[in-house]
């Protein structure tokens, strides 16, 4: 088998014209040679041709055939297949299309914003994890550039292509470190699709039904176009200012003063609802997927409650809109960022990771929690490798049937026991540890509702807290705050996730919720 071209060098596929326009069988570019296709269920298969015409598509010794309509799309679904390949494809009407070199294994998504995005050549220990990157059982699709649009699009640039120190290199790092993973685990073929944009709000990975359907979502899009108003004003005002200095200054004979940065577009900022959902996931509906792995969530950091409603809203969105039940979707919870405070704080960030934590509630996802390897200074942590790791322990936990701790203590529940606290957890797996000595990051309050550090023991598979004081505690935070000292783990490694047994107003909200936990 061949070697694939760097992604650098081959990603120049362009859109392919309007289907209304063809003259011939056509496949969208996530349908080509060196693809996988998701084993174990019906894959579709779709393209387009002249309307009317029929489309036949023939693989591995499967035939299915489909008219296409009078747009010019056509489908067909292919029965499962079990892991294995490579396979050729044709598809064949009035011409015939050959694609290559096709295995058969598990196909995720890697979807987000910039930590998604950043590159494995950008990762630490990146040279000699390149170096080592060469896994031809391993396929990368990444899309050629970045694009939003204001209508579903029916195709975006791409190319599949080997995993190869190339292509890897330019490849999302937590992509790569888990499809390298899950494919050392599970001895199968894997595909990885990138679709992630740096800065970019949930609400622009939503298609417009979901906004169209849901009050609570219009609401959020009209903060948003509230809030973006305001934000380009505060430009145009700052020109305003500059353009009258700048006279002042000629009139007076100097020269003026620095230009401020020029007014932004709103087209080009990536937070417009459901303009990334139409140009970078609409184009990869329906294609097989086993699950998605999101990581996502510092754009909408000062809109953390509504963060609460945004993230089920996108996960059902997908799943309805790809029509194959609720495929799994694992989450990364924000890392530590910002300077560590010295003191109980309010926290944008903290609400944000609870935002994460809840949803939880939406059947088949997962969590990984990364309260251990963010940086105070940089918001694209290095170490992508642990956070690929902990995602991979939650597909074989969750996805694959693997008997694996696949999740760090996640809260389930306070009880009050005179001047103490004793809280329980889920996924304590081997037992509660507290890694490196002294168990931290514990906070209480009374009534007063004023936080204060507080003592905290591990007593089996529980955490007793109490504070001298605080003769009656009302509520129990951990980890609460933008950068927090805490160190509760399981036996096996896995961070405890951050959370608050309070209900209080928060910072980025102001209103009381309806306070539920799940697993």
């Amino acid at each position: 088998m061949c070697r694939t071209a760097a992604l650098a060098a081959v990603l120049i596929v362009s859109v392919l014209p309007a289907p209304r326009a063809a003259a011939a069988v056509r496949l969208p570019a996530v349908i080509s040679d060196h693809m996988v296709l998701q084993a174990g269920m019906n894959v579709p298969i779709w393209g387009w041709a002249d309307p009317g015409e029929r489309v036949t598509v023939t693989l591995d010794g499967q035939s299915a055939s489909a008219m296409a309509g009078p747009s010019g799309r056509w489908t067909v679904h292919l029965g499962p297949m079990k892991a294995g390949g490579p396979v050729a494809m044709t598809v064949a009407g009035r011409n015939t299309v050959t694609v290559k070199d096709i295995l058969v294994g598990e196909v995720w998504l890697c979807a987000g914003q910039s930590n998604m995005e950043l590159p494995l050549r950008e990762s630490a220990d990146a040279q000699a994890e390149i170096a080592r990157a060469t896994y031809p059982r391993i396929r990368l699709f990444q899309h050629a550039e970045k694009r939003s649009a204001d209508e579903p699009l029916p195709d975006l640039p791409g190319q599949w292509a080997e995993c190869s120190p190339e292509t890897a290199a330019v490849f999302s790092a937590v992509g790569y470190y888990f499809g390298r993973d899950l494919h050392q685990a599970l001895q199968a073929p894997v595909g990885l699709m990138a679709s992630n944009w740096g800065g970019s709000l949930a609400e622009a990975w939503i298609s417009q039904a979901s906004f169209d359907s849901d009050p609570d979502l219009k609401a959020a899009v009209e903060k948003y176009r509230k809030d973006m108003a305001g934000y380009i004003r505060t430009f145009e005002e700052k020109w305003a200012q500059w353009r009258e200095d700048a006279q002042k200054a000629k009139a007076e004979g100097k020269p003026p003063p620095p230009q401020p940065p020029p007014v932004p577009d709103p087209k080009t900022i990536p937070g417009r609802p459901t303009t990334l959902y139409n140009a970078m996931i609409a184009p990869l509906v329906p294609f097989g997927i086993a699950g998605v792995i999101w990581y996502h969530g510092e754009a909408n950091v000062p809109r953390a409650y509504a963060y609460r409603k945004v993230l089920p809203a996108l996960i059902g969105d997908w799943r309805r809109n790809w029509g194959q039940g609720d495929f799994p979707f694992l989450i990364v919870q924000l890392p530590n960022h910002e300077a560590r405070g010295a003191l109980p704080e309010e926290s944008e960030w903290a609400e944000l990771r609870e935002a994460q934590w809840m949803a939880l509630a939406v059947p088949r996802t997962a969590l990984a929690v990364t309260i251990d390897l963010g940086d105070s200074k940089d918001l694209h942590p290095k170490n992508k490798e642990d956070v690929a790791r902990r995602l991979v322990l939650a597909a074989l936990g969750t996805v694959y049937g693997k008997d694996v701790v696949y999740s760090g203590p996640l809260y389930e529940s306070m009880k009050i026991e005179g001047r103490k606290a004793r809280i329980r957890f889920k996924h304590v797996g081997g037992g509660l540890a507290a890694k490196g000595g002294k168990l931290t990051g514990f906070a209480v309050a009374d009534d007063d509702r004023q936080f204060v550090w507080a003592d905290a023991v591990i007593d089996g598979d529980t955490v007793v807290v109490s504070c001298r004081d605080v003769t009656r505690i009302v509520a129990v935070r951990y980890g609460w705050a933008d950068n927090p000292a805490c160190n509760l783990y399981n036996q096996e490694g896995l961070p405890a996730s951050p959370f608050r047994t309070d209900d209080w107003p928060g910072v980025t909200g102001g209103v009381k919720n309806e306070k539920k936990h799940h697993d």
